[in-house]
């Protein structure tokens, strides 16, 4: 089975101004349907993110899962 493209970051709030997660870009109807897209729509969204990601208005203010975990394994190491 072949993984499917995700442009998650694991940054996962949405920008009540915009509908776009902070992280990903995406609507929440469009992470929602991910996995039952095919793989042209998952490509077509993609296409756009980085625009709509220029249009977030703020960035969430908690720590995000992604940061947490990368400094959770630089202090255990």
């Amino acid at each position: 089975m072949a993984a499917i493209e995700s442009p998650c970051i694991l940054v996962c709030s949405i920008d009540m101004k915009t509908g776009y997660c902070f992280g990903c870009g995406r609507t929440r109807d469009e992470i929602a349907g991910w996995i039952g897209m095919t793989p042209d729509e998952r490509r077509e969204i993609m296409g756009a993110l980085a625009e709509r990601l220029a249009t977030v208005e703020r960035k969430p203010r908690r720590e995000t899962r992604r940061a947490r975990m990368a400094r959770e394994r630089g202090t255990a190491g």
